[in-house]
């Protein structure tokens, strides 16, 4: 090598470079509180996120950017408005992931969790929180998917059809069904495609309803009723 020739800068398109760029994405606290906030699967301006994160406009702008480049977000414009949501599924089962894993290396603190947050909350586009994971313990014990979570059994397609779901033919590469770990409760609710499906059959029967300004949801009577008829579960307000 020539004396005045400077090294060849290690490239970033090795998988242990990207998988660090990756990483350090979600390493500061404020890029981390907008991920955990887009977490209800809709979309925001940059000056809500910044408010969620308490920053400026213009920091919360680069977090943005720089989450945009490493394929957390994507931005959606409307008009003269820009929106900020999570890119897919697969960043949301990963941020459920991580947020288990925060908690998993120490030992179980004191619930601290806001009541309506722990009871019942959106993982994105499926159930988490207590409900969810009733439902799912409920759904392994009665047979209606396997012991690990990772498949319907045609038991459970036959009471799931009853309740109302129709399984159409689909080509997505997501998993259809899976245990997704619930950070709050540090157990298993059920995600994958059915965990979706499931929501939005809840929300269409009209057993539940959204909070505005969080993730949290609300059981309506139709659905505490449905849950007790359903899955047993008995929720008292």
């Amino acid at each position: 090598m020539p004396v005045n020739q400077a090294p060849t800068a290690v490239s970033d398109t090795h998988p242990e470079d990207r998988l660090a760029a990756t990483a350090a994405a979600m390493a500061d606290k404020s890029r981390a509180r907008m991920l955990c906030a887009l977490m209800d699967g809709r979309a925001y301006t940059a000056t809500e996120l910044s408010a969620v994160a308490d920053i400026s406009a213009s920091t919360a702008s680069a977090h943005l950017t720089r989450l945009s480049d490493e394929g957390f977000i994507n931005c959606l414009s409307q008009g003269r408005h820009r929106y900020y949501r999570l890119a897919g599924h697969d960043v949301a089962e990963l941020l459920e992931l991580m947020m288990g894993m925060s908690w998993r290396a120490q030992p179980r603190p004191p619930v601290t969790t806001p009541i309506h947050l722990r009871q019942a909350r959106t993982c994105y586009d499926h159930l988490a929180g207590e409900i969810a994971v009733e439902v799912y313990q409920f759904m392994q014990a009665k047979q209606w998917i396997s012991g690990d979570g990772d498949t319907l059994t045609a038991l459970g397609q036959r009471q799931l059809e009853a309740l109302g779901l129709v399984f159409l033919p689909t080509t997505s590469r997501r998993k259809f069904c899976c245990p997704c770990l619930d950070w709050s409760e540090r157990r298993y609710h059920l995600g994958g495609q059915l965990g979706a499906a499931l929501l939005t059959l809840f929300e269409n029967k009209g057993w539940i309803t959204r909070h505005l300004d969080s993730r949290s949801l609300d059981f309506t009577d139709p659905g505490q009723k449905g849950l007790h008829k359903v899955f047993g579960i008995v929720r008292h307000a």
